[in-house]
């Protein structure tokens, strides 16, 4: 019985903690089950040059201008559902999703992927991955 007491004083600790594993987790986990694959730059420059993949670069306007991947179309993310009748013409082609960091295109991929999509991917650290990696960007 007093061990019984003792865990039930520890219970706003363990919802606490489950709260924190599922913030830390939450994104990660929606981007496995949203069936999103993440790529790196490297692998996105392979499927550009040897599938001639389409980039979608989900930014707002003002980071676009800032810099984006060479040959990539600019539709914000709020935007997307708008431009999928558009897009349906590269729903066989292999397509980048791209933002600033990785997840705002994971969102966009998981959106095409449930439009029909099937070869989308999500670029893992996005622009400035790319950028880290020493490839070129366009103004």
């Amino acid at each position: 019985m007093h061990l019984e007491a003792e865990l039930s004083s520890y219970w706003p600790l363990l919802l606490a903690l489950l709260a924190v594993l599922i913030l830390l987790f939450k994104g990660p986990l929606a981007r496995k089950f949203g069936g999103v694959e993440e790529i790196t730059a490297e692998r996105a420059v392979q499927l550009i040059n040897q599938h001639d993949a389409v980039v979608i670069d989900v930014r707002e306007q003002h980071e676009w201008s800032r810099g984006h991947l060479p040959m990539a179309r600019h539709i914000p993310v709020g935007q997307l559902n708008k431009y999928l009748k558009d897009l349906e013409k590269h729903q066989e082609h292999h397509v980048i999703c791209q933002c600033a960091s990785g997840m705002r295109s994971a969102r966009a991929a998981s959106q095409l992927r449930k439009a029909g999509f099937q070869k989308v991917y999500s670029l893992k650290g996005g622009i400035q991955a790319w950028r880290g990696a020493g490839l070129p960007v366009e103004k």
